[in-house]
């Protein structure tokens, strides 16, 4: 495995190299002089015919750009001739999104038109080349930097539960937080960081995702299932998260971000660099994030919800009018601490366990340190890629290898923190092969094949799942049809699945059985975008996905550090599939904007779990390793279920008043088993619905007495109650709601000329200091506080945050 990762990075670094020093050169092999078409233009405003300086024009699968110059001109020489989708934006403006012909040296000017919100967008997500989002079938939302600047989080996936109706997240304390899309979780939402599908263990509850949030640059959300592009695991959406992007053509940006938040302390620092010049392209990232333990007004200090990261990339790439090659590589580091509810039965107050066995409750300086105590994890996830574009005449080749290893060590004895109690080793190899053939007027075809070879091993005593490999390989064929109004497309996937799990002996006795088995499955879809007019668009899909089952669900056999079950995988489970339809529609007008969609999704062989009974007809137990107390039995089942429900996203802007927002987000999901498991027909882990609407004015979008782009919101957030919870086996219970009030303003602050010198973001979550419990937090199911007869642990209380950011751009 190590031989070949190593020779596919060393291909394509050899062709890398190759073909940046034939194009330096400007020779071919022959020695004639190889052709660089240079697109030049300027970018105004629409209205002033003011040059627009600093405004970007951005090719998406062409990975490049270039920056406007003080006199509002651009100029970018690494595409290649042909047709290119382009992407010019500035803020405060309508991006345009528009496709270019470079034949030869090309001339291509821009007018912007300002705007109030933002209409269109590209997404590289779900499809197999950039593609406008009003003209993707599939609901699409993107998240950018400065959506994430504006939002008080703790992680990634916190941020974007904030800001993208249907996603949820189950959380275990501040720095876990396990994507749910549309009431469906786990493997069954595909994490996509930096052109390659993220392996971690997706399959455990208190794992979370290994992505520095300061890093992200944009964040791509397709709900729906995208097996066509991405095979297993992509069942309920992706997420395809965006950190390290050239620079445009020409220039040198640099970015420094430090953050605090009151309730834990919280304190970050992050800094990149990145240049491009000539098609070479280079950029460098680090980060450090470290919290104390969060209070709410129930439990005060949380002890042991403390963590901390560090997190380093980098990014070495060259692009051409043959293509582009980049070779990334990134490296995350965490330590999470874990509260499991242990309480002095008198005062209410946490307990801190001491080396042989001893408890004592913690106070005063246990709460404020940032280094967790046991129980903890400690993350690393390693990870380099080779993203390579070649254009081939009129058609196009992607190719792209990826090695991660992910390594998660659990520890829980205080009288040896220095030896894990569980430690997984996973190593994964992903490829992917693009090939695109050329446009034929109104039809473009791709196809090309996907997969993933994959190993892990247990190094430590606790052993849940045995050691494995998977070998995944898949094939697709893909169609667009596209006129000025309407856009079709869809297509078919064979993939193919092979496990072979490892056999265990503990003591002499079998713990796993080896087993092998293999998954196939057929899977496509079809959609359509309609422009009805300039202000409404309308969209329709329908897809089939599936999911293979995880090892944890073919083969468990053990209780994590944390759990309240001991859980049996079984050998024989099926592959989940699912059929979903979708429709919506949007529309942009001048006082009104609105994306607004429903959602129909039927699972067969849905996989849950559930109890196993003894031959007295009641509840399997065993006992807990670690203290001797009672787990329940839950092994792996499948049966049918439907899923459906409704997402709004409604932004009244009424003119003249083009600065005030009233903002409204609306998400309802439901999930229903078709047969009731043990009384209870409601699928588990299904969020509650959720209304936010904010109140917010946008100021000074040219800037003005040293502001620019001033903002000032007030946010109310509204959780409804949930009483559809999955009561079988007394799993879980209902949840009341709860209504937050949250605040925001920041704002640029520029020099004489207009320049960002700085960026000051101030923020409140949970004014009124609210105490309340998700429905997804697995804080929520943790022992009864015998002082107060409140069960579990309450979520974050009354937090401020404070995020100061200092933008350097240099044209070089």
């Amino acid at each position: 495995m190590r031989q070949t990762v190593f020779l596919a990075l060393l291909m394509g670094l050899a062709t890398q190299g190759a073909l940046a020093q034939r194009d330096s050169t400007g020779k071919k092999e022959t020695g004639s002089r190889s052709v660089h078409p240079v697109l030049t233009g300027r970018i105004t405003d629409a209205k002033t015919g003011n040059m627009l300086a600093g405004a970007t024009i951005y090719f998406p699968d062409a990975h490049t750009g270039a920056i406007a110059t003080g006199d509002g001109s651009y100029k970018t020489r690494v595409l290649g001739n042909g047709k290119h989708l382009a992407e010019i934006s500035y803020q405060g403006y309508a991006t345009v999104i528009r496709e270019i012909t470079v034949q030869g040296n090309t001339t291509q000017d821009f007018a912007l038109q300002p705007a109030v919100v933002e209409q269109e967008n590209v997404t590289v997500t779900g499809v197999t080349s950039a593609i406008s989002t009003r003209r993707s079938p599939q609901s699409i939302e993107i998240v950018k930097h400065n959506d994430l600047l504006n939002t008080s989080s703790t992680n990634v996936i916190d941020a974007l539960t904030k800001t993208v109706p249907g996603v949820a997240g189950v959380t275990t304390g501040p720095a876990i937080s396990k994507p749910f899309i549309r009431g469906l979780g786990y493997n069954r939402v595909l994490i996509v960081n930096d052109a390659v599908r993220q392996e971690g263990q997706q399959w455990g509850d208190e794992h979370g995702i290994e992505v520095d949030d300061y890093s992200v640059k944009r964040i791509e959300v397709l709900k729906g299932p995208a097996s066509l592009m991405y095979g297993s695991d992509a069942l309920a959406g992706v997420i395809n998260i965006q950190s390290l992007t050239p620079a445009p053509e020409g220039s040198m940006n640099a970015h420094v971000l430090s953050e605090y938040q009151t309730n834990s302390r919280l304190r970050g620092f992050y800094g990149d660099v990145a240049g491009t010049k000539n098609g070479f392209s280079w950029s460098a990232y680090g980060s450090y994030k470290g919290a104390a333990d969060y209070r709410n007004k129930y439990d005060g200090p949380v002890f042991n919800s403390k963590f901390y990261n560090k997190n380093v990339g980098g990014l070495l790439g060259y692009s051409g009018s043959w293509g582009y090659s980049h070779l990334m590589a990134s490296s995350f580091d965490q330590h999470i601490g874990f509260n499991e509810g242990e309480r002095d039965s008198a005062t209410g107050k946490f307990l801190k366990e001491l080396p042989g066995g001893e408890e004592v409750i913690a106070s005063g300086s246990d709460f404020s340190k940032i280094k967790p105590v046991v129980p903890f994890q400690h993350i690393r996830h390693f990870k380099v890629t080779s993203d390579n574009a070649f254009n081939i005449g009129k058609s196009k080749l992607d190719v792209t290898v990826g090695y991660q290893r992910s390594r998660r060590q659990e520890f829980g004895n205080v009288d040896d923190i220095s030896t894990p109690d569980a430690f997984f080793d996973l190593k994964t190899v992903n490829y992917s092969v693009r090939y695109h053939l050329p446009a034929s007027g109104p039809w473009r075809t791709s196809f090309g094949s996907t997969g993933m070879y994959q190993t892990n091993t247990n190094r430590a005593a606790e052993v849940l799942i045995p050691d494995y490999s998977l070998f995944d390989i898949g094939g697709f064929v893909f169609e667009q049809y596209s006129t000025d109004k309407l856009t079709v497309s869809g297509g078919v996937r064979f993939d193919n699945r092979h496990v072979n799990g490892k056999q265990l002996l503990e003591d002499g006795a079998e713990k796993f059985a080896p087993f092998t088995q293999n998954f196939s499955n057929l899977t496509g879809s079809v959609g359509a975008s309609y422009a009805l007019s300039h202000v409404v668009n309308l969209k329709a899909n329908i897809a089939r996905g599936f999911r293979a089952p995880n090892m944890a669900e073919l083969a468990s056999n053990g209780a994590h550090e944390g759990t309240v079950r001991y859980e049996v995988g079984d050998h024989n489970l099926k592959s989940e599939t699912s059929l979903q339809g979708d429709a919506g529609v949007e529309v942009n007008s001048e006082h009104v904007s609105l994306d607004a969609s429903l959602f129909y999704n039927h699972i067969t062989n849905f996989i849950y779990y559930r109890n196993v009974l003894n031959a007295a007809g009641q509840d399997s137990t065993v006992a807990d390793p670690d203290d001797g107390s009672p787990l329940n039995v839950f092994k792996f089942a499948q049966q049918t279920a439907n899923l459906y429900g409704v997402e709004m996203k409604l932004d009244i802007h009424p003119h003249p008043l083009d600065w005030l927002h009233f903002e409204n987000i609306f998400s309802y999901t439901r999930g229903k088993f078709t047969q009731a498991v043990d009384d209870s027909k409601n699928l588990p882990f299904v969020p509650s619905a959720r209304y936010i609407s904010e109140l917010r004015g946008n100021f000074f979008a040219q800037g003005k007495n040293g502001l620019k782009n001033l903002y000032v919101s007030v946010e109310s957030d509204y959780t409804f109650d949930q009483n559809n919870a999955f009561t079988g086996f007394a799993t879980e219970t209902a949840t009341p709601g709860y209504w937050l009030i949250n605040a925001s303003i920041g704002s640029d602050f520029t020099d004489k000329k207009g320049r960002t010198l700085f960026s000051l973001h101030l923020a409140g979550y949970n004014l009124g200091d609210v105490a309340y419990q998700s429905h997804l937090s697995r804080l929520k199911y943790l022992p009864v506080n015998e002082a107060t007869g409140r069960q579990g642990i309450f979520n974050m209380g009354r937090n401020f945050s404070i995020k100061l950011e200092v933008p350097l751009s240099f044209h070089i």
